[in-house]
Order: C-alpha cells, then sequence, then structure tokens
C-alpha cells in the first residue's frame, strides 16, 4: 500500500510540475515575448523565409490579441506605448485573424501613396539611395516550397534571382533596405491614403511581393490596422534556416543568428 501511495504521489506530482509549466510558459507568451517564424517572402532581405525571432510584446502594452487564442479579457490596450515609424511590428490581420509582420510607415493622421515605386509620405517623397542587388536561388524556400520573385525573370530553377535593392530613409532618420522588383504595378503606383485615428498603415520591404495596407481588406490585403491588433515588435532574430525545415542543420543560416532587425 505504501508503494502504491509513493506512485500515486509521484504522479501528482508530475501532473502538477507540467501545470505549473504550462502556466509560466503562457504568462512569459502573453507578458513578454512571443515567438513568430518568417513564412513569406514580404520582408526579404530584411526578414527572410525561415528567419525565426521573438516578438517583444511589452513594446506596445497589451490587447486582447496578446493573449494566445485572443482570449484576454479586455477590449483597448493596457498599458500602451505609441509605435514609431520604422518599426517591424507583428499584427492581428483585421479580417482574416492570421498573424502578420510588416514594417509601419504611416501613423494616424498621416497621408500614404507610392508613386513610380517611391514612397511618398505626407506629400514629400522618402529618400532612396541604391544599396547594391539582392540574390538569391531560384528554388522552393521553406515549408510551404514557396518560389521567389525576380526583376530578371523569369529564371529557371537553380538560376539567379535578383532585385534592385533601395536604403530608405523615412522621416527622422530611420533607414532600412528595400527590394524592387516592378515600378509599373498597381502597388507601385497608388491613390492618397489617410491614415485614420487609432490606425496605422503598414507594407512590406520587399515592396512587388507584399500583401499589405496598400491593398483593402476586400480583396485580401490588411487595409488600416487598429491599434489594438498591434501584437508586438521584432527586435531580434534568433536562429534561420534556409531548409524546409529546422532540422536540416545543413541550411541554418549561422550569419543571421542574433542579429538585430533594423
Amino acid at each position: 500500500m505504501a508503494s502504491k501511495a509513493k506512485s500515486d504521489g509521484g504522479i501528482v506530482e508530475t501532473v502538477k510540475t507540467i501545470v505549473y509549466a504550462l502556466l509560466i510558459a503562457g504568462v512569459f507568451r502573453t507578458l513578454f515575448f512571443q515567438p513568430f517564424w518568417i513564412p513569406s517572402g514580404s520582408m526579404k532581405d530584411t526578414l527572410l523565409i525561415g528567419d525565426f525571432l521573438f516578438v517583444n510584446k511589452m513594446a506596445y502594452g497589451y490587447s486582447r490579441y496578446s493573449c494566445p487564442f485572443s482570449i484576454c479579457p479586455f477590449s483597448g490596450r493596457l498599458l500602451f506605448s505609441e509605435p514609431e515609424r520604422g518599426d517591424v511590428v507583428v499584427f492581428r490581420h483585421p479580417v482574416n485573424g492570421s498573424d502578420f509582420i510588416k514594417r509601419l510607415v504611416g501613423l494616424p493622421g498621416d497621408t500614404v501613396q507610392m508613386r513610380n515605386g517611391v514612397l511618398i509620405l505626407n506629400g514629400a517623397e522618402v529618400p532612396q539611395t541604391p544599396a547594391g542587388t539582392f540574390e538569391e536561388l531560384m528554388e522552393p524556400q521553406g515549408p510551404m516550397g514557396q518560389l521567389p520573385r525576380c526583376e530578371n525573370g523569369p529564371v529557371g530553377e537553380g538560376g539567379t534571382c535578383t532585385a534592385s535593392r533601395f536604403t530608405e530613409t523615412l522621416p527622422g532618420g530611420r533607414t532600412h533596405d528595400i527590394l524592387n522588383i516592378d515600378t509599373n504595378g498597381f502597388a507601385d503606383n497608388t491613390d492618397v491614403f489617410t491614415v485614420p485615428a487609432g490606425h496605422y498603415f503598414f507594407m512590406g520591404d520587399n515592396r512587388d511581393n507584399s500583401q499589405d495596407s496598400r491593398f483593402g481588406q476586400a480583396v485580401g490585403g490588411v487595409g488600416f490596422v487598429p491599434a489594438d491588433h498591434l501584437i508586438g515588435r521584432a527586435d531580434r532574430i534568433m536562429f534561420s534556416s534556409a531548409g524546409r525545415s529546422m532540422l536540416y542543420f545543413w541550411t541554418w543560416r549561422s550569419d543571421r543568428f542574433f542579429k538585430a532587425v533594423e
């Protein structure tokens, strides 16, 4: 009987340990950092398919989307800190409920337009300077096997896919690289958008391969993103793998480990 009681006590302690571990993990994920895996090429070359990062959830305070499965029992934001133009942000898509990652370019009250592939903020052209050429292999990328878009296309599998790279300088002096594949697409020439109060305007750094605020929600885009849909800021890449699985160690990109997101 003593042996059975000891066994039962061991099971109870094991269950308690698991429960405590899950609670601690849930609190950590809710209040501090959320893991995020880059699934698409919309933020190249800042973020590549297969980059793994932790999202800083303390950066902008908390909303119901801060909790797993959006179960936080409050509306609006708690401890809200205004995001800065140029931040790379993870947010909840206002319609389809998935998590997106893009760069914040338009603040409440801003006007935003694309003209011949150049960003126009509040009527002023945002400077771009040439920064060489981004090159990658034409091959399936990541678990979903996506093929890259190329400025020099069509490119056969195994060939070199290129895109013109520019350094963009936002008002306030923050800089980041963008890629340009085409200057005549819909996303390169848009109407003037006026960002409503309490909303933000996001764009991908891979300007011709991103569903973002330039596209309305009716056509699968993001549109204006409400403040309470912000989840957190991407600060640093922790791990990166170019393969279809992170277990393929020969595809690890060690030069991207612990790389700051700019």
